[in-house]
């Protein structure tokens, strides 16, 4: 049973755009929510608006001075020419990351968002709420990186912690969800889990099996990277040899999903060859998981995706409908054509993944399989 469902939306997500050419263009989360109501599944939830975060919710994952410095600059932007040393050491010297007047209010609301979410999962005032803004994985404690100002993703994640949660935060998005990993590296109430293009081959760079946390948190962080040209036979093989027995292991009280939908064949960022033909067994996986394990509570967040128009509406749809239950209601949304590599491609991704999920499955000391 799906329960009462939210969908956390509002004018103010339209806010959060670095420039008018960056790839991260809030018209996508717009696009989305147009296809939820067209379809008629915005019937079947609350629709919410987001709020504010505040500086202190806001400082769950990130620094005062880090917050200050971003308020700072959204205010007044330095002039062109070379970066003050804080700036830049803040993550700001990058292309990706561009000073955007109003960059700090923009980016409350989309914390504020997947605050909103939580709260409404943690009080049960909703067992599922989804966030298409959300799931700015990327930001660091002091620094911005990524696209991602302010990671909502970890300010959610240690919201719930701090209400006495066990969190397990599945990542699918086709960047290594490096900044959340790093926030929750070694607290053991947070299972990290991060699906991704190789880091040899894809920014962040990191996301390897070996990297599975530190002192208490040892174990408590998963990474499987998929080589180029992984297509979605391999990419769900790898989903369900990781995401099902680890979640089953960890026992969470509350399953936070960031669902970028980068991996597939059409996004200009990535080199991975998915349809959106993942997203009904990605999103009733996810809620079968939410239900078996968190009595239901599902905080589910947007992320990466820059075929803006061709497929984010689509992915997300597929992963609201059977959020609310009704996928039959988007299964024309799914691909009738789908990629697939060369057969040499196929050697390599088949090989790859075999290899380091065995790496993974050494370094946690479980036993994980490609069925």
């Amino acid at each position: 049973m799906s329960g009462t469902v939210r969908l956390v939306w509002g004018e103010q997500f339209m806010a959060y755009r670095l420039s008018e050419d960056h790839p991260l263009q809030p018209l996508r989360v717009k696009l989305t929510v147009d296809l939820i109501r067209e379809l008629g599944l915005d019937a079947l939830a609350e629709t919410v608006s987001p709020r504010l975060a505040s500086d202190d919710e806001i400082g769950l994952s990130h620094s005062r001075g880090y917050v200050d410095l971003v308020r700072r600059l959204s205010k007044r932007p330095p002039p062109p020419g070379r970066l003050p040393p804080d700036v830049a050491a803040a993550g700001f010297a990058s292309p990706d990351n561009p000073i955007a007047p109003g960059m700090h209010e923009a980016c409350a609301a989309v914390v504020g968002g997947s605050l909103v979410a939580a709260e409404a999962v943690h009080t049960g005032a909703a067992l599922h709420a989804f966030n298409p803004a959300g799931g700015l994985h990327h930001a660091m404690r002091d620094r911005a990186s990524g696209f991602c100002v302010y990671n909502d993703v970890a300010v959610g994640v240690a919201w719930l912690r701090r209400q006495g949660h066990r969190v397990a935060c599945v990542d699918v998005d086709v960047h290594h969800g490096d900044g959340t990993q790093a926030l929750f590296y070694a607290d053991p109430q947070v299972l990290t889990i991060s699906l991704h293009e190789s880091g040899r081959y894809l920014f962040p760079g990191t996301g390897f099996p070996d990297e599975t946390g530190v002192g208490e948190g040892r174990g408590a962080s998963a990474n499987l990277p998929l080589a180029p040209y992984a297509w979605d036979e391999p990419w769900l093989k790898a989903f369900d040899a990781v995401v099902p027995p680890l979640l089953r292991e960890f026992r969470p009280t509350v399953l936070v999903t960031q669902d970028g939908c980068d991996t597939h064949a059409l996004d200009p960022l990535a080199h991975l060859l998915g349809s959106t033909a993942i997203w009904p067994h990605v999103g009733r996986t996810f809620h079968e998981l939410a239900h078996e394990l968190c009595d239901g509570r599902w905080v589910a967040l947007g992320g990466g995706g820059y075929a803006v128009r061709e497929v984010v509406p689509r992915a997300w749809t597929l992963l609201f409908a059977e959020m609310v239950e009704r996928p039959e209601v988007a299964a024309a949304l799914v691909d009738a054509e789908r990629a697939q590599p060369q057969p040499e491609a196929r050697e390599r991704v088949w090989a790859l993944l075999e290899r380091d999920l065995e790496s993974l499955a050494r370094e946690l000391g479980q036993p994980l399989s490609l069925k």
